[in-house]
């Protein structure tokens, strides 16, 4: 059935193809939905699929894929693009990480139970409709904290096949390319390696609002990608994030140590994109009466990717995210 928002480009041999999936029906029988959009081009080629908005205050993922398919009406030269623009409307209605109506984080509820908690059946629910598609990638788009840099982020998986692909695809975004250096078990990009199917995660800068120049460099990336695998007419983008020499063209570590050891207020000494040192003093706290209760030291060499969103430190909290440099 063709969708109100459907459209056709004859000239350029491309349609277009907007439409919902249900998730549930509420107690004054409104319907609860995921929007989805289509564009597919006459040509065969690679199905791409794009996610955003997987938690709810994280939009400037959603505003990437509308400005994906603007441009895409004119560059897509073969294959199709797939994309949920609003994974989680419960969160994105009310401007919340989580889903409002549980308090579950979604993108830990993966690959889901149809039978499940609400955050389950959603995940099974697009878990389904994606892998019975069977895409050769899928690039899941979030925001990262408030003062962070864009980055991709690898998950750390088995599959060396599939490891080296992402590697790859990592490389030729021109984002700053991170290692996972724990298995996020419950997570989207996490499910869809262990299931065969590529999947990496953009954090494209800070969440509530949107950040037009880390929209940008969303959609380069993704055009980048998109170029590699053939599907587009046009040259690679480059990017202008000021890298130190040691993470350019390198995949790096994501670590968040050290993390604080006292309570207070934390005040930042080094920002996101610093390259650091082992030893650099990276932030101070102070207690309430402004006393120094702690100098918190890097230990290792690497990047800064961004600082927690909050002032307020306490025993074991993060206090920043760093990418690590390779011994």
């Amino acid at each position: 059935m063709k969708e109100q928002g459907d459209e056709t480009y004859p000239g350029k041999k491309i349609k277009t193809h907007y439409f919902f999936l249900k998730v549930m029906t509420g107690y004054d029988l409104s319907k609860r939905r995921i929007p989805v959009m289509e564009m597919e081009s006459t040509n065969k080629g690679p199905l791409v699929v794009l996610t955003a908005c997987m938690h709810g205050d994280e939009t400037g993922g959603t505003v990437v894929v509308h400005e994906l398919f603007r441009m895409l009406k004119r560059n897509l030269r073969c294959g199709k693009v797939l994309a949920f623009p609003i994974l989680n409307p419960f969160g994105f209605e009310i401007t919340s990480r989580r889903i409002s109506i549980s308090n579950e984080d979604l993108n830990r509820s993966f690959p889901g139970n149809i039978n499940g908690s609400l955050a389950q059946r959603i995940a099974a629910i697009v878990m389904n409709n994606i892998t019975n598609r069977k895409p050769d990638l899928v690039l899941d788009l979030h925001n990262d904290w408030n003062k962070s840099i864009p980055y991709v982020l690898i998950d750390n998986i088995q599959d060396s096949v599939i490891l080296s692909r992402l590697q790859r695809y990592a490389k030729v975004s021109k984002l700053p390319a991170i290692q996972e250096s724990e298995k996020i078990r419950g997570s989207f990009s996490y499910c869809l390696n262990n299931s065969g199917i590529p999947a990496l995660t953009l954090e494209l800068g800070e969440s509530l609002i949107i950040n037009e120049k880390n929209v940008t460099y969303g959609i380069n990336a993704v055009l980048n990608i998109l170029s590699v695998l053939g599907m587009l007419h046009g040259q690679v983008k480059s990017m202008d994030i000021d890298l130190p020499e040691p993470a350019r063209n390198k995949i790096l570590t994501y670590s968040s140590k050290p993390l604080c050891s006292t309570s207070g207020i934390i005040r930042f000494i080094k920002k996101p994109g610093d390259s650091i040192n082992e030893g650099d003093k990276l932030a101070r706290v102070y207690n309430a009466f402004g006393r120094l209760t702690e100098t918190i030291t890097s230990i290792q060499d690497g990047i800064i990717l961004g600082h927690n969103d909050y002032a307020v430190a306490y025993p074991g909290s993060p206090v920043m995210a760093f990418g690590v440099y390779d011994k």
